[in-house]
């Protein structure tokens, strides 16, 4: 059903709740996963620069990341570009042939001021396959 699966993967804890969700789908349908970290470029006025626009830092977290799937004895591919998250993912997703992506949600979508500003709900609008959203 799922032979492929996105995971795109972050700093947040919610990523890592999320990994738990993943491990059980990629073992369910015996998934080909594909872990994804997007490097986004700052903004020029930023006053302090977030972790996850270093590639360093992404790389070291794809290597963690992997290593934990790799000890559930699940084989993964490790993917790092870089852009704008919310259409990153998509494009990834279809680039891949992806059948589900499963993210983390933190959120940010609950209030009318923050659905816009949310990379989950931007997925979930632009997505080319079933997005699961782990809460």
């Amino acid at each position: 059903m799922f032979k492929t699966v996105l995971f795109p993967i972050d700093q947040s804890r919610e990523t890592r709740e999320a990994a738990d969700v993943v491990t059980n789908v990629v073992k369910k349908y015996s998934s080909r996963l594909v872990l994804l970290s997007v490097v986004e470029e700052p903004p020029p006025d930023a006053p302090s620069p977030d972790p996850m626009v270093s590639p360093e830092v992404v790389a070291k977290l794809l290597e963690n990341a992997q290593s934990l799937f790799s000890g559930q004895g699940i084989q993964s591919e490790i993917l790092e570009r870089q852009g704008k998250p919310a259409f990153t993912i998509c494009d990834v997703a279809d680039e891949i042939g992806a059948d589900l992506i499963i993210m983390g949600c933190r959120g940010l979508g609950l209030t009318e001021e923050g659905a816009d500003d949310s990379v989950t709900t931007r997925v979930i609008n632009l997505s080319p396959c079933p997005v699961l959203i782990v809460p």
